[in-house]
């Protein structure tokens, strides 16, 4: 797919649909609507939209429990006891790990917390983390709180990194740099993959060897980074992540996340952790006795048994990566988002009416570009969504938009820029 220079026109935008390999999948999703019209939908860094295989998904496991009840568990198609091993391969593909060191389940901050249980392990001299300022507020709690669990004080202990004055991001140099300084004090990084507000994609191999080499673990939140960016944990030697699966993973409202723990701890029993039995031994779980023994891999840190429901849906947008491929997806994403960026500037031209705070390297982002609107604010955001674009809102005055691979189209992104000019003709 080598079609640069861009050009404004819609010729042009069908071309690149012509020529784009991924360009079916689109038809394998159910769009929304808005004013009865099938949307330009960005929003897919918030709500992935729903994959049309879910309903088979589910259906085929409400039809199991209601033939099978209990029995479901070990018998019929995809029985419950080790349903979770059916997300593993495309999991482990996604994010760039061995399928022990990747499982599905929880929510993304109960597994923040459950992780942080067994890498966040404060001495007095060692118990600092740095984090990037302006986390989402999800991990800004759980860091406060797991801080003052241990009696420390979130001030004392929490490093947050802040952009250079008059930058919107981070330079790499400048987190390596913080890491060297904070030395024996660090005892773990703990950043965003993808920093959900500005969209940088933060490297995070630089980031995890400079930590283990003061002696510091690195762990990652990646809700905006799994589906996205094309991510090789366990080569990077990242201690541990986790994930949601409603964003770019199109795994419905609020649904399971993920972990995954590199495999040196796979063999850890003496690691602490709050323990559940789903985590226990599965060959001796149903003996019912005391005496935790984790399961190999990241399976060590599951707590309840399986949403089966939930699985299901996530099973269905993972047999769809796996089918196209993140390297692939990847590939159209650099280029829509690309076309994204040159149609912007190509509109906002020295009006400065409206700036990326996104980095324009490639290898810097994922598909979201953050906008600062200076002139027209809400108004401009509100005046396009009635025309059928579903961005997302960020107050003060930032308008993220996320075209993403799997199901938008060169076409979309044309039609979004017609109509981000008329909205700015209108208001700013």
């Amino acid at each position: 797919m080598s079609f640069l220079p861009y050009q404004f026109s819609e010729h042009f935008a069908q071309q690149l649909d012509a020529q784009d390999p991924l360009a079916s999948f689109r038809s394998r999703f159910h769009f929304p609507k808005v004013n009865g019209k099938a949307a330009i939908y960005f929003c897919g860094n918030s709500l992935g939209i729903q994959p049309k295989s879910v309903k088979d998904h589910l259906e085929r496991e409400l039809n199991n429990w209601a033939d099978l009840a209990v029995d479901g568990h070990f018998h019929g198609e995809d029985a419950w006891y080790h349903v979770r091993k059916k997300s593993k391969p495309a999991l482990a593909e996604i994010v760039g790990a061995h399928e022990h060191e990747v499982v599905a389940m929880n929510h993304l901050s109960v597994n923040l917390h459950l992780l942080m249980v067994s890498f966040y392990r404060p001495t007095k001299e060692r118990y600092k983390i740095i984090v990037e300022a302006g986390a989402f507020p999800s991990d800004q709690y759980m860091l406060e709180s797991q801080i003052k669990f241990h009696g420390l004080d979130p001030a004392d202990a929490l490093v947050e990194l802040t952009p250079r004055p008059g930058e919107h991001t981070l330079r790499t140099e400048d987190i390596l740099t913080e890491i060297k300084k904070q030395g024996d004090k660090l005892a773990m990084v703990n950043m965003a993959g993808l920093q959900y507000y500005t969209g940088q994609l933060f490297d995070m191999q630089a980031i995890t060897a400079a930590a283990h080499e003061v002696g510091a673990v690195a762990g990652f939140d990646l809700a905006h980074a799994a589906g996205n960016a094309v991510l090789k944990l366990h080569d990077w030697d990242v201690d541990f992540a986790t994930w949601c699966s409603y964003k770019y993973l199109n795994s419905g409202p609020g649904n399971i996340s993920g972990i995954f723990v590199h495999e040196r701890y796979a063999e850890r029993p003496d690691l602490p952790r709050f323990a559940g039995w789903w985590g226990h031994d599965e060959d001796e779980r149903f003996k019912m006795e005391k005496g935790f023994v984790p399961m190999f891999g990241a399976d060590g840190w599951q707590l309840a048994n399986n949403n089966v429901l939930a699985l299901a849906a996530h099973q269905a947008s993972l047999d769809i990566f796996q089918e196209a491929g993140m390297e692939n997806l990847r590939a159209k994403s650099e280029k829509l988002t690309g076309y994204l960026e040159f149609l912007i500037r190509e509109i906002s031209g020295e009006s400065g009416v409206l700036e990326i705070i996104t980095p324009k390297n490639p290898a810097e982002r994922g598909c979201q570009l953050s906008l600062l609107i200076h002139r027209g604010g809400k108004a401009v955001f509100d005046e396009f969504y009635k025309h059928g674009v579903v961005g997302d809102w960020r107050n003060p005055n930032v308008i993220r938009l996320a075209p993403t691979p799997l199901y938008n189209s060169f076409m979309d992104v044309f039609r979004f820029a017609q109509i981000l000019e008329q909205s700015l003709e209108k208001f700013a």
